[in-house]
């Protein structure tokens, strides 16, 4: 019978307090009782840090491997290697970039790597028209004044705008950032653009009345707020750089709910301090969890504010969390059982290729 090892963020007493937390290392997705009936060992871990962690010692036997993109368990070269049993990879959640997929295609005859797709796509669309309003209408630091006892209107209210009026863009249109769009069209917004190799219909720009823009810069030059919600690969990584970042209209917004390893956070930063970006936000960081000196933990711009930064929390919310638990129950039990009839959205790497001509094309952009 097979191993799995399972690599999630620690409850402690939030998990005590709310069971319905499946994400935690306390309540296992909720998968051991239904593992250890089926003659399976279940080792779950929040360790994974270091050539001496849990993950490193218990992966070396483990057949199944799951990790979540709010507390990645990286798979990268030199753990596949240790990996001799490995078969199948999955993610709880979206997101594959925790693991080297050029070498889990040639691992042990070629690895599976799964996620469930879909599981967080409106939690993180929610995050993202959230973290748009708290960066435009300058709520953190006119949260913050009155924690301290204040109360300056002006002080607060010099860095305050309407959504209304303004041009929003969408770097990809894909499950997360079409739903952004479609949630932004009840605010009225001058424009709604988006930025994408592969466009939407005319339906469905029609429908939620955007329009697609050729070239990014060109996008970023008209948008008052930008939200980046595309795959991190090797085009894509460090995308937003001191560069890119100067094409953006003076005193935008930028949001990131995708991977924190599409900006460069040194760049975000100094952009943010001179002015020329209003606000960051988002919940995404490279590395995770955010050591205490990362810039973006701090940054802010000219007027005092422009921060608007979480934990990676979008899609880990307790509704998401019962959908991604679900989803990969699922995959196991097609796994275990023999059939290998996974849902072709969820797969990512199977026998040893890219598992969708889709998901091969964005790799290699």
């Amino acid at each position: 019978m097979g191993k799995v090892l399972l690599c999630l963020y620690d409850g402690g007493i939030h998990a005590e307090h709310e069971p319905k937390m499946l994400g935690t290392t306390e309540i296992e997705l909720g998968i051991r009782p239904w593992i250890e009936e089926r003659g399976h060992t279940l080792i779950t871990t929040s360790d994974k840090e270091g050539p001496d962690s849990a993950f490193d010692r218990e992966l070396v036997d483990a057949e199944v491997i799951i990790t979540t993109p709010f507390h990645p368990g990286y798979l990268t070269a030199d753990r596949l290697a240790k990996a001799k049993k490995l078969k199948l990879a999955v993610t709880a959640g979206i997101g594959s970039d925790h693991v080297d997929l050029d070498v889990a295609n040639q691992t042990n005859g070629g690895i599976t790597v799964a996620e469930v797709t879909g599981s967080n796509v409106v939690s993180v669309a929610e995050h993202v028209i959230m973290t748009i309003l708290v960066l435009v209408r300058n709520f953190v630091p006119a949260h913050e004044q009155i924690q301290a006892g204040d109360w300056n209107v002006a002080q607060v209210a010099k860095n305050e705008y309407d959504l209304e009026s303004k041009v929003v863009g969408t770097v990809a249109v894909g499950r997360i950032g079409k739903r952004v769009l479609q949630r932004l069209k009840a605010f009225d917004c001058k424009e709604l653009l988006y930025f994408d190799y592969q466009p939407l219909s005319a339906a469905e720009e029609k429908e939620i009345g955007c329009r697609r823009v050729e070239k990014l810069e060109d996008m970023l030059a008209q948008c008052d707020v930008v939200t980046i919600n595309c795959p991190l690969h090797e085009k894509t990584k460090g995308l937003f750089n001191k560069e890119l970042i100067a094409k953006m209209k003076p005193g935008s917004w930028l949001i990131n709910t995708a991977r924190g390893a599409i900006v460069v956070k040194e760049d975000v930063a100094e952009a943010l301090k001179s002015g020329h970006l209003r606000g960051y936000g988002g919940d995404v960081w490279f590395p995770q969890p955010a050591p205490n000196d990362h810039p973006l933990r701090y940054a802010k711009n000219p007027w005092g504010g422009g921060n608007a930064m979480v934990p990676h929390m979008s899609g880990t919310s307790i509704d998401a969390q019962a959908r991604y638990a679900a989803g990969t129950k699922a995959i196991l039990d097609s796994y275990f059982s023999g059939r290998h009839d996974y849902r072709l959205e969820d797969l990512i790497v199977k026998d040893g290729d890219y598992a969708t001509k889709a998901y091969g094309e964005r790799a290699k952009k």
